[in-house]
């Protein structure tokens, strides 16, 4: 709108960057270009759920992340970095196999250089592999196929080349440009292959990086420890990290205090393709940000100022239209029927996720609105936001304070606790189905004929009638039919007799007195259908498989 104004008087418009963006930019310059040396290549592990990714992540590491995740499910994106017998690194990224945590999945594959895809031998390709495929071509990433569980009796490996072949990934074996391997995360089998073809793949590729200049990566997680405070694990992809250096991350300032790899062991300094985790946050950052070190504090100061100056001013402009108020209207008015969510998780990944799955069961009818999502224990603050905009709050791998147990008590509030996401998904589902407006449906309770038509004073005309079907109540609706014609429909009984007797219900073949109001006269053979209305709880409609 702005340029067709500018136009209309001849002015030129420029857009606005967003203060010191360059600043984050990953692209090279001619000077990284020149001081480039070789770096480890960073490596994603995706694939179907159950597909032993986390299990062929273990058997390199020679650990067991598996017995630590709830249901054997990875949940949290991991990142190690393992040290080959010929001396060469390679950085892991594990990322969850679910389908709910596609976001993460997603930064992984952005952030990367190759992609190891692991399919069961003994399954098939699956849609969250079809998922990863699509994930790995739309950054652009080189596959490396690892078959997985090759030991397991009912294995199909030309199955499963087959089913790749018809989702465009064509392996050599075929043909094609990408490796497959087999190999048995369990039994270690074709394991020395697997890392041969990710170092081939990755000399090819010929990764360099500049080592000599102010550092700058991406946050892969965030979260809040206790003893800690905000904790991030960042995958370096410029520069050097020491210990003591000052950053900006996203508009938040910050210095580094500690830098820790995947064993745990605190380091002095971070270089290219290094996943570790930083201490010195003021707070959580989000994934996906941007760390950049500024060597000079003052210019720091300067540019966290303005940056979050930028940050107040979008927010109050996105929040003015969707106040709590104008949602209410919009409620009473029937234009929408929602749930609104507060959302409190242990890391921002599953946050992000948790959140765009439950959006996925959104309907015209009824929608989830997340009015607030953060890492940390749900706290009297989420209480009282939740209290205000008639929100459930629901808590992924987190606890609940006292404090704040207490408050939800006298406000009311209902807090949810889960560490499974299947739990979350449905039970949400349920309640969403409870604010669908009831399906009504009309049920026939009772026909009568009229024989005749009688005047008794003070109460008008009387239709003389026989039960011809069913029974004729008292309490409910009727229409009057004359000819195969709906003369007037939604009456009430007015009066219904039996002889002189009032009487609540006339069964079949009985002859009864029906009165009904807002009709004056009766004609004979006409017919007097008394029914109800029934609500049914309606399904939702089938949305995106979990």
């Amino acid at each position: 709108m702005i340029e067709l104004l500018a136009e209309e008087h001849n002015c030129v418009v420029e857009k606005l960057i967003e203060y010191g963006d360059e600043l984050f930019s990953l692209e090279d310059t001619e000077e990284d270009l020149s001081k480039a040396k070789p770096r480890a290549p960073v490596i994603t592990v995706m694939g179907h759920v159950d597909h032993g990714k986390t299990s062929l992540l273990d058997y390199i590491r020679d650990t067991n992340v598996v017995a630590g995740e709830s249901g054997g499910i990875t949940q949290h994106i991991g990142a190690y970095k393992v040290e080959q017998k010929n001396n060469k690194l390679i950085t892991f990224l594990d990322t969850p196999g679910h389908e709910a945590f596609t976001a993460m999945r997603s930064r992984g594959a952005q952030i990367t250089d190759i992609v190891i895809l692991v399919v069961a031998a003994d399954d098939s390709v699956m849609p969250q592999t079809i998922e990863a495929i699509s994930h790995a071509r739309a950054a652009q990433v080189p596959i490396v196929v690892a078959i997985n569980k090759i030991d397991k009796p009912g294995t199909d490996v030309d199955k499963v080349k087959r089913e790749l072949s018809e989702n465009e990934v064509l392996v050599e074996d075929w043909g094609g440009k990408v490796q497959a391997v087999e190999v048995s995360a369990k039994e270690g089998t074709g394991m020395d292959n697997l890392i041969d073809g990710i170092l081939l793949e990755s000399e090819m590729l010929n990764l360099q990086s500049n080592f000599d200049c102010p550092a700058r990566g991406t946050v892969i997680e965030s979260r809040i420890d206790k003893g800690l405070g905000p904790v991030a694990t960042v995958l370096i992809q410029k520069g050097t990290l020491s210990i003591g250096d000052l950053f900006i991350c996203n508009d938040s300032p910050g210095k580094v205090r500690a830098l820790i790899n995947e064993r745990g062991q605190r380091i002095k300094e971070a270089y290219p393709s290094d996943a570790i985790q930083i201490l010195g946050f003021d707070q959580v950052p989000q994934a996906a940000d941007i760390l950049r070190v500024i060597e000079d504090e003052k210019i720091l100061k300067r540019l966290t100022t303005d940056r979050q100056r930028l940050r107040r001013e979008i927010e109050q402009k996105k929040i003015a239209p969707h106040s709590l108020d104008v949602i209410s209207s919009m409620i009473k008015e029937g234009e929408t029927n929602m749930l609104p969510l507060v959302i409190k998780g242990d890391v921002d990944g599953s946050i992000d996720a948790l959140s765009e799955t439950l959006e996925k069961l959104n309907t015209k009818e009824v929608s989830i609105k997340v009015i607030h999502k953060a890492v940390g224990p749900v706290s009297e603050s989420d209480i009282l936001l939740a209290q205000a905009s008639n929100a459930v709050i629901i808590g992924f791998h987190v606890l609940e304070s006292s404090n704040a147990k207490l408050l939800a008590k006298q406000t009311g509030v209902e807090v949810r606790i889960y560490n499974v996401i299947y739990k979350v998904v449905e039970e949400i589902k349920l309640a969403l189905e409870g604010l669908l407006e009831p399906d009504k449906i009309e049920e026939i309770v009772g026909r009568a004929t009229v024989l005749e038509q009688f005047k008794i004073p003070k109460i008008g005309f009387i239709a003389g009638s026989q039960v011809t079907e069913g029974i004729i109540k008292r309490n409910g609706l009727a229409r009057l039919i004359r000819d195969d014609e709906v003369i007037s429909e939604g009456n009430q009984l007015s009066s219904l007799k039996r002889f002189k007797d009032d009487v609540k219900e006339v069964k079949e073949g009985m002859e009864c007195g029906i009165s009904l109001e807002d009709i004056k006269k009766y004609k004979k053979d006409d017919v007097i259908e008394i029914y109800e209305i029934k609500e049914v709880k309606r399904k939702l409609e089938s949305t995106t498989p979990l």
